[in-house]
């Protein structure tokens, strides 16, 4: 059929695989959001939230609904997150938060991730203090919204950069203040469209796009594993 449609091919394949794998991670976030906290988003604001990110990338209900029942069996085990800090070739710091029911086997597969990468796994706290960790809103604009006003309202709550982002609004804040935050917006009645944390690095520094194409190599096995929730680096 010719190489524009493998070129297609492979190009759906690997959307698929990325949805499957973001499904995996909010599937395990409800898990724990359930175990915490009970299984209603209307007293659980942390599964609120979750189910409000799984909608905003199209995870179907059944998917959601599946997660909420799994997670209150007494069958489905506990995940324990833990956090693994390393660095990659050419002196790149990365961050990795996972979700586990097997520490022993998480741990094993992260270290020869590293190790197979000509990277370094590193002690608790090595790289963490290189990123601040934030907490950030997507919310849906409204018609004749003052976003400078709104940001200086929203500073009582944490906020501490609110900007327009295409038909949206974009609220970062401190990781502390996630719960001030949305509910603020809530009661406010703003539409939130997805939410969560990041961890921003403080410096970055720039590779060539030989180098780069190393670092890849590790965060692409890294964020290949079941195991891992989120990747974060300090390569610009």
């Amino acid at each position: 059929m010719g190489r524009a449609f493998e070129f297609r091919k492979a190009r759906k394949m690997k959307r698929w695989s990325m949805m499957a794998k973001t499904f995996t991670r909010i599937g395990k976030d409800i898990v724990m959001a359930v175990k915490a906290s009970g299984p209603d988003p209307d007293s659980n604001s942390r599964l609120r939230a979750i189910m409000q990110n799984a909608k905003s990338v199209n995870m179907p209900k059944d998917n959601i609904e599946r997660a909420i029942k799994r997670a209150v069996s007494k069958d489905q085990a506990d995940y324990k997150e833990t956090i693994f800090e390393g660095y990659a070739p050419h002196g790149i710091a990365v961050l990795v938060e996972t979700a586990t029911d097997n520490n022993n086997r998480t741990v094993a597969n992260v270290r020869s991730y590293f190790s197979k990468c000509d990277g370094s796994l590193g002690t608790s706290g090595s790289v963490e203090f290189m990123f601040e960790h934030k907490c950030h809103f997507n919310i849906a604009s409204k018609e004749g919204l003052d976003v400078e006003e709104l940001e200086l309202e929203l500073i009582d709550y944490g906020a501490e950069e609110v900007f327009e982002d295409d038909e949206s609004i974009m609220i970062y804040g401190t990781f502390e203040n996630f719960g001030a935050l949305q509910g603020i917006l809530e009661e406010k009645g703003f539409d939130i469209q997805s939410s969560g944390f990041e961890r921003i690095p403080t410096v970055t520094k720039k590779l060539t796009e030989e180098q780069e194409a190393d670092v890849e190599k590790l965060l692409e096995k890294l964020n290949e594993d079941d195991d891992v929730q989120n990747v974060y680096h300090s390569m610009e």
